[in-house]
């Protein structure tokens, strides 16, 4: 007998009160249940469970063992289903909420290598530049940038995003390039009145997080608009990388006051709490972050 089978005979025993139950449960003789319970208190050297004439109860010390050991039973048994997971086949219709800047450019540029490694798997994204209700809305996972809120989701951190500030060649030629954040209040900034900074721009300075307050003649809710804003020269803007890299990367704009960045944006898939992932789900949370960190982000 199997010092396991011992744990699991123990577990049942407490949870069904008696050793007829027990054995039924498991499928297994009430003799071997029996026997895999003295085994056990004769290993610890303690009574773990009390006869009585009507029902099997754990004692003090039983029930102390009883709350660690059936954690560690669920624990095993979650292990051994993800493991199974891992083997099985995704299937099924995958429904993923991203927002509408992010996911066109990172997220399906992705799709079809994942759709042709997994050929029975469907997949609708729906964009959304707010928090959409995963539970009620019946999406399987999200991608989310910026830092979660507390909630029973489940997430896994898949990258990090640089925040830059950055404005056009045509700018900088003009008016100089800011050396400092605080050179910005001689500067024309352009404001996105949607974003959580707004005129206060975070920058590390002396080791510390400050909010440098910026203005300008521009200001927009979008932040397509505020790009393009500074692509046309009216100003210097601050934006997620993945925003703007390809704007970076024609010589569109270029990044100033690199070395007063503050902390990166996180970028995390989120999911309804369950205790084991979809095949479809958690393979495809595990795609998208190795995709993820071949980006310049």
């Amino acid at each position: 007998m199997s010092r396991m089978e011992d744990f699991q005979a123990f577990a049942a025993v407490v949870d069904r009160g008696s050793l007829t139950a027990a054995a039924r449960h498991l499928g297994r003789s009430l003799q071997s249940v029996s026997r895999s319970l003295g085994s056990l208190e004769r290993e610890l050297g303690v009574e773990l469970i009390r006869r009585t004439t009507r029902r099997l109860r754990p004692t003090d010390a039983g029930a102390a063992f009883y709350r660690r050991l059936s954690a560690a039973l669920a624990e095993i048994d979650a292990a051994k289903l993800e493991i199974a997971n891992r083997r099985a086949e995704a299937t099924g219709l995958l429904r993923i909420a991203g927002s509408t800047a992010f996911a066109p450019l990172y997220i399906v540029p992705h799709l079809p290598a994942f759709l042709q490694a997994h050929p029975r798997v469907e997949i609708e994204l729906d964009l959304s530049d707010s928090y959409v209700d995963l539970i009620g809305g019946g999406f399987d996972l999200a991608i989310r940038i910026g830092e979660l809120p507390d909630s029973s989701l489940k997430a896994r951190r898949l990258a990090n995003s640089r925040r830059v500030v950055f404005g056009a060649p045509s700018y900088f030629a003009k008016h100089g390039r800011p050396q400092r954040p605080d050179d910005l209040a001689r500067h024309a900034c352009i404001v996105r009145t949607a974003a959580l900074e707004g005129n206060a721009w975070p920058f590390t300075i002396d080791g510390r997080v400050k909010a440098v307050k910026v203005a300008g003649r521009f200001r927009t809710s979008g932040a397509l608009a505020a790009n393009e804003a500074a692509v046309q020269g009216l100003g210097i803007a601050n934006a997620p990388l993945w925003q703007v890299r390809g704007l970076v990367d024609r010589g569109a704009v270029e990044l100033v006051l690199t070395r007063f960045e503050p902390a990166p944006i996180p970028i995390h898939a989120v999911w309804p709490a369950t205790s084991v992932l979809p095949a479809k789900t958690q393979l495809f949370v595990e795609f998208f972050a190795a995709q993820l960190k071949e980006e310049r982000l």
